[in-house]
């Protein structure tokens, strides 16, 4: 993701001119991408069914029916039942909106300090940008999987100290690449025009920095979604988020571990799902970046 997304670093003052008639060429030019509808319809029917689950015609995802325990699919239980009679295909519904909300949870507070760090080491210069990019380097020597581990290992399991964890340690990539566009964008003529205004360094931030580097941050954020999702699921799948009985698609796959050999549907369909769910984010954000990039402007693909 970071290496997709790091040279759009230099793209800030392209981003902020063109046409409204070209950017809605482009619109349209991706709305024609295979892999761009796939991926928007992927992530439009993940994201409604995650909504809806509450109200679908479902059953109980948590309700034990041993007498039914591992059936296989039919028209009563589409996917079968797991260990416990649970419904399969609820459970696998159920756990798309707690994994999804999870998802988007840890990129709102990754981004957040991300933002944070990477505009005031970006703008500020100095002993500031000394400073937080010293602390950056360092946390970037670790693995962010094993050092979320490491985190959440400490604050004890549980979903919520998984969102911590994940949101603690995944922001580290985004902010090197927010602080890159920040320092291009504090260049620009028309933040000096405001700085020569007697407009503070608040204001220069928040109404004519961050609008003109919104464009890289979307691309990042659409891009890195995929890989907290399998970041959030691997951490489940070792037991430190969601607990018995709730329905997470890696807790999922955890529970169907000693039924490998007899029932590999059990482990085969959660699977199937976290696929899907970082497929269409991956191929959305694709879209994303050859719409928001104008080093892709001008090839057959965004043209």
């Amino acid at each position: 993701m970071i290496r997709d997304a790091e040279h759009l670093a230099e793209s800030v003052p392209v981003l902020a001119v063109g046409t409204s008639a070209r950017r809605r060429r482009r619109w349209l030019a991706l709305l024609w991408e295979p892999g761009t509808v796939l991926g928007l319809f992927l992530v439009a029917s993940l994201l409604l069914a995650g909504l809806l689950s509450p109200w679908l015609p479902l059953d109980d995802p948590t309700e034990i029916n041993l007498p039914e325990r591992l059936l296989p699919p039919s028209t009563t239980h589409l996917l079968g039942t797991d260990h416990l009679g649970r419904d399969t295909f609820s459970r696998i519904v159920h756990g798309g909106r707690m994994t999804l909300l999870a998802a988007i949870t840890t990129l709102a507070l990754s981004m957040t300090i991300a933002l944070t760090v990477g505009i005031l080491s970006g703008y500020h210069g100095g002993w500031p940008d000394t400073a937080l990019m010293g602390v950056v380097d360092l946390l970037l020597a670790f693995p962010s999987l094993i050092l979320a581990l490491a985190v959440a290992g400490a604050l004890g399991p549980g979903l919520f100290n998984v969102l911590l964890a994940a949101g603690a340690v995944w922001w580290v990539g985004h902010a090197r690449i927010i602080r890159g566009v920040t320092m291009g964008a504090r260049q620009m003529e028309y933040v000096t025009a405001a700085r020569a205004a007697g407009a503070g360094s608040g204001r220069i931030i928040l109404r004519h920095i961050a609008p003109n580097i919104l464009g890289p941050i979307v691309v990042i954020a659409s891009l890195d979604v995929g890989w907290i999702i399998l970041g959030i699921a691997g951490l489940n799948f070792l037991g430190l988020g969601a607990q018995p009985p709730t329905p997470e698609w890696g807790a999922m796959l955890n529970d169907a571990r000693p039924h490998l050999q007899t029932e590999p549907r059990l482990l085969l369909l959660p699977g199937v799902a976290i696929f899907v769910a970082v497929l269409g984010f991956n191929l959305l954000g694709d879209g994303l970046r050859d719409l928001l990039d104008p080093r892709t402007a001008s090839s057959p693909r965004s043209s």
